[in-house]
């Protein structure tokens, strides 16, 4: 997309202009999704994804593999539920203190969750098989927080992350478009560039795109060797 250039700007610049100031927006807005308007996630959540949010979650669930689990940004708790239920080992850490409360709430005594960030995880060497993170921000490229998810897994263990859906709705892929939350396509070069941050910190990975009903996941798998 063509970028601003001298004092004015025409048609063809107006996108680049307008998607700027969206993106801006949209930082703002999920800080307050996080913090002060957390009671509101899951409502924000459903409508973006027409209802399938959790959906897209717990689609990471056929990749985890041993009993020890970390998921990194546990947000309101969905996965840490099924999870347990499922009888494993499970622990979540989160930024956001409002995002832990409301956790907390939600699992009530069986919850094992913790504020903390993923560039400084608070558990011993080897404490996990797996390792997930579903619609993580940034956070989850930085080389300290692939460095402590390494030092954090066991040996042939995994970290799968599930950063992005691509809805098929019109609607929905215009919205993730100007938003930023999309790329143009999912081509062999949009998967390097997910793949490489992950390759450079020693993991060997995958990336994977899974088709659902409603939309397509990219699903990255990065297994400790």
């Amino acid at each position: 997309m063509n970028k601003y250039a001298g004092r004015g700007f025409d048609k063809q610049v107006k996108p680049s202009f307008f998607m700027k100031y969206i993106q801006r927006f949209m930082r703002f807005f999920f800080h307050l999704l996080y913090h002060p308007f957390v009671f509101t996630y899951d409502l924000v959540a459903a409508i973006v994804s027409f209802g399938k949010w959790n959906d897209w979650v717990f689609s990471i669930l056929p990749s985890i593999i041993g009993t020890r689990i970390l998921e990194l940004g546990h947000g309101p708790g969905h996965l840490q539920r099924i999870l347990l239920n499922r009888g494993l080992f499970a622990v979540g850490i989160d930024e956001s203190a409002q995002m832990g409360t409301l956790a907390k709430h939600r699992l009530g005594s069986s919850h094992n969750l913790s504020r903390a960030l993923a560039q400084q995880l608070p558990f011993a060497v080897k404490s996990f098989d797996t390792i997930v993170a579903t619609f993580p921000t940034d956070y989850i490229f930085n080389a300290h927080t692939l460095s402590e998810v390494m030092r954090c897994l066991s040996d042939g263990g995994r970290l799968i992350v599930l950063p992005v859906a691509f809805p098929k709705s019109p609607l929905l892929k215009w919205l993730y478009k100007v938003t930023g939350e999309m790329p143009d396509d999912l081509s062999e070069s949009v998967k390097s560039r997910i793949r490489s941050p992950f390759l450079n910190a020693g993991f060997e990975t995958e990336v994977e795109i899974v088709e659902v009903k409603s939309s397509w996941l990219l699903i990255v798998i990065a297994k400790k060797v």
